[in-house]
């Protein structure tokens, strides 16, 4: 490179010219930094297709998740509250009210062998003015079972009684009967005020339950026989 320069350091001298300009003009071009070329437009949908596609097998990854989990409870509810028609039992559980006026019944809550079967919120006394309702009807698999109840009363006061207003008192039992094969056991859940005039209002609230086992189904408006046990007590 070196004798490059000065054989046309010699040369502009003999023709004349500038010794500066020569060397500028023989001089190689500045080198220019390279650019990296633009991702061509397919590659970008490609990229955006891909996203696209990963989170849909992710939503349908989620829908199967979801989808074996309602089977899974599905089965599970038909062993307990169904299983062979042919052999299985049947249950019907009313609610009825027999508390006085003073006790307004505010809210139920039924479960059979720990699943809900009944929830309900008292409004504008569509569940405290119904002196018996129906909880349960249905087949169930032949043997033990237990039904759990909560029910929450509202203090009604007028008179000597207006303290009661606000007040409000809860009752929590439960009860386990035999259901036989093929016959229909129909449990009557009972509110009712026990003790007497000198018996405290908040120790007042109890539930008992009565049972009647029949072939047939009786009729709704039979008042079966009380069984022994299973009261609960208000809190």
């Amino acid at each position: 490179m070196r004798s490059v320069a000065v054989s046309l350091a010699v040369a502009a001298i003999q023709l004349g010219l500038p010794i500066g300009r020569a060397l500028a003009q023989a001089a190689p071009p500045a080198a220019v930094p390279a650019v990296p070329p633009a991702a061509p437009a397919g590659a970008q949908d490609d990229q955006f297709d891909l996203k696209i596609k990963g989170l849909e097998e992710q939503v349908n990854d989620l829908k199967e998740k979801i989808f074996r989990t309602k089977s899974r409870l599905l089965l599970l509810q038909e062993t307990v509250l169904g299983g062979d028609i042919s052999s299985s039992a049947k249950a019907i559980v009313f609610h009825q009210n027999d508390m006085g006026s003073s006790f307004v019944l505010e809210s139920a809550a039924y479960a059979l062998d720990g699943a809900p079967i009944y929830t309900k919120v008292d409004n504008g006394g569509d569940l405290a003015d119904k002196p018996s309702f129906e909880i349960f009807n249905g087949q169930i698999v032949p043997g033990n079972h237990q039904i759990s109840v909560r029910l929450v009363y509202r203090g009604h006061g007028y008179g000597l009684f207006t303290y009661l207003e606000g007040y409000k008192f809860k009752v929590q039992s439960s009860y386990t009967f035999n259901a036989e094969p093929g016959r229909v056991s129909v449990v009557r859940v009972v509110g009712f005020e026990k003790g007497g005039i000198t018996t405290e209002l908040k120790d007042r609230p109890a539930v008992r339950y009565d049972i009647e086992v029949s072939k047939e189904k009786p009729s709704d408006a039979a008042v079966p026989s009380s069984v022994t046990g299973g009261a609960g007590n208000a809190k």
